[in-house]
């Protein structure tokens, strides 16, 4: 049974770090691409990063570059997403999904499972 689980979300102050991790079960992870996307307050689903199997390049959406980091762990079937000087804009609940490979699109149709989400709140 394939399974992707998040975790490592919280209440951070402004400019502060947080890791999450997605841990995946019931599949080689080696062989997929996986990417995070986040959904803030009201508002719809959007990519963050890809990190891809083949060659482990990554991807960042504009508004997170320089500040998120994407890394992938296949002894340990887990990707991590190291986010740093963190902003209120980044308030979101956090999900990683699974896809074949990183378009850089982010469309949520080339993932076929995903995480049920961890809470991400950057407030003072």
């Amino acid at each position: 049974q394939v399974q992707l689980v998040e975790s490592g979300g919280g209440l951070v102050q402004p400019g502060g770090s947080l890791r999450l991790s997605c841990a995946a079960s019931g599949f080689t992870l080696d062989y997929y691409a996986i990417g995070w996307f986040r959904q803030p307050p009201g508002r719809e689903r959007e990519g963050v990063s890809c990190i891809s199997s083949s060659d482990g390049s990554t991807h960042y959406t504009d508004s997170v570059k320089g500040r998120f980091t994407i890394s992938r762990d296949n002894a340990k079937n887990t990707v991590y997403l190291q986010m740093s000087s963190l902003k209120p804009e980044d308030t979101a609940v956090y999900y990683c999904g699974r896809s074949l490979g990183c378009s850089g699109s982010y469309s949520a149709f080339e993932y076929d499972y995903w995480g049920q989400g961890t809470q991400v709140t950057v407030s003072s």
